[in-house]
């Protein structure tokens, strides 16, 4: 029983250096044995690698391209039974481990820190949180789950079933992408939340494009709704069949 703590970074080696002892600090606090993986950019673009390993992290570059390829390699590379992954902006702060860890220990196969759920906040700005809670509604109706919070990646996973889907998204839509694979595989897939306040950035600038953003959700949602279609279509020629 272990943890794999797994941080997406892109040009993040300033935030790293203040984060990375403050996650080591909370798994140290928690009764389980654990790694931390950064997986950085194809090629390096500043000294990420020297600050993992100034702090015990293992560092990886990204096999697949963009944000969706950088998720699937920290799957890849992850080794323990709990996949525990959140920003390296600051974003996420680490003080949330510790609530996010007991909560996936009461027999749920995800969690997710969220802004949303009561509790919880978000420093963003007013845009960015008006179109969050948008795409989140959207979102819950087309993948039918009830968490309030489904745009954010400060999760812990089972890992095995993470493992065992097939992401083919790009950019921040696998978030959405893998909770739909998962249940696809697991119907009875068990999704809490836990509140956590959403921080802005401490160095550096966002990554997100806002327009190329809402037309990747866009394309995403009505992909997202043909998934949904085929599956249920699969599923009822399954039943007929074995009838």
């Amino acid at each position: 029983m272990a943890i794999s703590a797994v941080l997406l970074a892109y040009k993040e080696e300033e935030n790293l250096r203040v984060l990375l002892p403050k996650i080591r600090k909370m798994l140290d606090s928690l009764p389980e044995d654990y790694e931390i993986i950064v997986v950085d950019t194809e090629k390096p673009l500043d000294g990420t690698a020297k600050v993992c390993a100034e702090n015990g992290a293992r560092y990886v570059n990204q096999r697949y391209p963009r944000f969706g390829g950088a998720f699937r390699t920290g799957i890849e590379e992850a080794k323990y039974d709990k996949f525990l992954i959140m920003d390296s902006d600051g974003s996420h702060n680490p003080k949330y481990i510790r609530s996010i860890y007991k909560k996936f220990m009461t027999r749920a196969d995800i969690v997710i820190g969220s802004r949303y759920t009561r509790g919880g906040k978000t420093n963003d700005a007013r845009s960015s949180i008006v179109m969050s809670k948008i795409l989140n509604t959207v979102f819950r109706i087309v993948l039918g789950v009830r968490a309030k919070d489904i745009s954010t990646d400060f999760r812990m996973y089972d890992t095995a079933q993470l493992k065992k889907v097939r992401l083919t998204c790009l950019n921040y839509d696998v978030l959405q992408e893998v909770i739909l694979r998962m249940k696809q595989n697991n119907p009875r897939l068990v999704i809490k939340e836990v509140p956590i306040s959403f921080d802005k950035r401490m160095f550096g600038e966002s990554k997100r494009q806002l327009i190329p953003f809402i037309v990747g959700y866009a394309k995403t949602m009505f992909r997202f709704i043909g998934i949904r279609i085929e599956y249920a279509v699969s599923k009822g020629k399954n039943k007929n069949a074995k009838a």
